[in-house]
């Protein structure tokens, strides 16, 4: 095995170094082929396929090599992190245009949907606050969300894409509502 290894070493080499660009690991990943190779010895069929199985197995390893290779720069101990952005400022400012329309729902949905949407809050504590069961706060919170949809569609057209909403046009107020 090792004569034969010899003979397409150099061949295995320049193969190597035309895929890394790192000149310190074509070396390392060179051992790493001959040590396979040597452990998976016995997975060898016939002596003729021996150079297309080593090129097999240094492909397998320069693959193994890209994977396990850092794509990234580590950042420096001294900078400080960021805040992070819970999106909470963006749901505050959509929930400020939204609060009109939620007004001109029923009371009792128009505080479920508040509670749930606006609040954050879990259904459990909507039906605590509400002084009903769970499942009750659970029916009132969807039925308000069809109640509140069927109030946006009368208002605008949307665009929907696979992102979401891509855009929206208001309506012009046929019913007197108020949009």
């Amino acid at each position: 095995m090792i004569s034969q290894w010899q003979n397409h070493k150099v061949q295995l080499r320049s193969y190597v170094s035309k895929r890394v660009d790192d000149t310190h690991a074509i070396d390392d990943i060179l051992q790493d082929v001959y040590i396979k190779a040597s452990e998976n010895l016995h997975q060898l069929k016939s002596k003729g396929s021996l150079k297309g199985w080593l090129y097999r197995i240094a492909h397998n390893t320069i693959m193994d090599f890209y994977r396990t290779r850092h794509q990234f720069e580590t950042l420096p101990d001294d900078l400080i992190a960021e805040e992070h952005d819970d999106g909470k400022q963006a749901r505050e400012e959509l929930a400020q245009c939204l609060r009109p329309l939620i007004a001109q729902l029923p009371e009792k949905y128009a505080t479920a949907l508040q509670l749930a949407e606006i609040e954050g809050l879990p259904q459990q504590v909507i039906a605590n606050k509400l002084d009903i069961s769970l499942s009750g706060a659970k029916s009132r919170v969807q039925r308000a969300r069809v109640k509140f949809k069927q109030q946006l569609m009368a208002c605008c057209d949307f665009e929907i894409g696979q992102e979401g909403i891509l855009s929206y046009t208001e309506k012009e107020s046929r019913l007197n509502r108020k949009c």
